[in-house]
């Protein structure tokens, strides 16, 4: 990130990806073309990697939300269970993490017993353990990344 007007519009564009040049242009005032230029630049440099739209989970059938940690049942087998999994369209992110879990995923499902086959699924492709967490209410998700100041 060059300076402090790429980080204005990568925090407008983080909050709202639908946010058009010509507002993103009055927010940081530059021209639209100017504004482009620099999108399409942290596009290219990969600071902006994608425009996503954010689904309301229980709109689409999937109100139940879960911390899965998994663990290798034999820690001397090859470390593959990202992509063991990766065919479980129920697990929404796979993060490799430092603790007693290698990894922590979460998951969205319909209901109790479709998480109780979820779990089972994954057991059997990763040859892991699991410890479930499920997610009561969520305050806030989705925020907005907002780039570190240079200093």
């Amino acid at each position: 990130m060059d300076d402090d007007t790429d980080a204005r519009i990568l925090r407008a564009l983080s909050a709202n990806a639908h946010t058009t040049l010509a507002d993103l242009s009055a927010a940081v005032g530059l021209s639209v073309s100017a504004v482009q230029a620099r999108v399409r630049r942290l596009e290219s440099r990969g600071i902006i990697t994608g425009y996503r739209v954010v689904v309301d989970p229980e709109a689409v059938g999937k109100p139940l939300a879960a911390f899965v940690e998994i663990t290798p049942l034999d820690p001397a087998q090859p470390d593959t269970a990202p992509e063991m999994l990766a065919h479980l369209e129920e697990i929404e992110a796979c993060h490799s993490v430092a603790g007693a879990a290698s990894y922590i995923l979460l998951v969205r499902v319909a209901t109790p017993r479709h998480l109780e086959s979820l779990l089972r699924d994954i057991r059997l492709a990763a040859n892991v353990s699991t410890r479930t967490t499920v997610v009561l209410q969520t305050f806030y998700e989705h925020r907005p990344i907002a780039p570190v100041a240079r200093g």
